[in-house]
């Protein structure tokens, strides 16, 4: 019973490292590190005045798969940018799109360039646009969210900096009413909290997928079927000796998932991509190699093993509940919690397909 509880423990103590004692320490640790020098002036481009000679091309990259109904609302939302539009590319990769991509684009021929790839993946469809790229900078966003007016000019300001490789930007969710959502904006605003903490002692370890910016210099094309090309991409920029920083000032729009399933996809997607991305990238788990080592271990890898840590908390709790009280009031807590969370997950589904018994009723009738 001893390494029973022996490894009950070091489960206890792992979890709780991975999600209070790095953050702890984190926060530490970023209070201690001398501040990056301050960046470019964060006013809009539109109030300065006179044209800035020094301001870079930037080709915005979208890959999307039969997002028709959502590409004009976010092309319009991209020349709104403050950025000057002689110095703004759009590219489309559409990745095997099987709906009206191209028609409901054709009003944009003269602004937006249009690539119709094979279906292949989002990490070859994100390698056309950047063969097609003409500008040095590179801002990366989805058909779904939509940007801040000065978004762009924000992520430009960062690359004044020569060390400065990539730089996301932060995805801002719309309150959400259902648990899910609201659950996810909790999670999104501690996920953030330590990007930007991570930014401060050295470099975030991935981007907001939905918008963030890289050095065209620097990118290194995607193996297919790379699942988590907002991780892979940044952190090979930080293996070549650049750092990765946080705009919280450059914004991005989304709303908060609105069901479990949903969000539970993202999840298992991440999950997958994170195992993907040691297979991809072995050098991440070498120190010394590895410049963020310690915020990769602590962030990614020790996320990758919660999972089996709380198995081994639930196995070991379980075989020492007859021994002590502790450990069978820690079993029954273990017992309760996933029972609520089961009757939480029925609710959300009844909440779903309730309202579509209900049109498809409405319809009938």
């Amino acid at each position: 019973m001893l390494m029973t509880a022996l490894l009950f423990w070091i489960s206890v103590a792992f979890v709780v490292y991975v999600y209070a004692g790095y953050p702890a320490l984190l926060g530490v640790w970023a209070m201690l590190a001398p501040r990056r020098r301050s960046q470019a002036p964060s006013r809009s481009l539109r109030l300065l005045s006179g044209r800035d000679s020094h301001l870079p091309g930037v080709s915005v990259i979208v890959a999307a798969r039969n997002e028709a109904p959502r590409l004009p609302a976010r092309i319009d939302n991209l020349l709104a940018s403050d950025y000057p539009a002689d110095l703004l590319q759009i590219i489309v990769a559409s990745d095997g799109s099987s709906d009206d991509t191209a028609a409901v684009l054709a009003p944009y021929a003269d602004r937006v360039e249009l690539l119709l790839l094979p279906a292949s993946g989002k990490a070859s469809a994100l390698n056309a646009a950047v063969d097609r790229a003409r500008h040095p900078i590179l801002v990366f966003s989805d058909a779904r969210q939509r940007f801040a007016p000065d978004a762009v000019s924000r992520l430009v300001r960062n690359f004044r900096q020569p060390e400065i490789g990539a730089v996301s930007g932060e995805l801002m969710l719309a309150p959400s009413n259902s648990t899910i959502g609201a659950g996810m904006g909790v999670y999104w605003n501690y996920e953030k909290w330590l990007r930007r903490r991570e930014a401060i002692v050295g470099s975030t370890l991935g981007v907001t997928g939905a918008i963030y910016a890289m050095r065209r210099e620097l990118w290194q094309p995607l193996p297919p079927g790379t699942l988590l090309d907002d991780v892979l991409g940044p952190i090979r920029v930080v293996l070549r000796g650049y750092q990765v920083t946080f705009d919280s000032d450059a914004h991005a729009f989304d709303e908060a998932p609105a069901d479990a399933e949903q969000e539970l996809r993202r999840k298992m997607r991440t999950l997958a991509g994170n195992f993907q991305l040691v297979a991809q990238e072995p050098r991440l788990l070498v120190p010394g190699v590895n410049p963020v080592w310690l915020q990769f271990m602590s962030h990614k890898i020790g996320r990758l093993l919660v999972p089996y840590a709380l198995l081994a908390i639930f196995a070991t709790s379980a075989a020492l509940a007859p021994t002590s009280w502790f450990f069978a009031l820690v079993f029954g807590a273990q017992l309760l919690f996933f029972a609520l969370a089961a009757y939480g997950a029925a609710l959300d589904r009844r909440e779903r397909v309730e309202p579509t018994a209900s049109r498809v009723n409405r319809e009938a009738a």
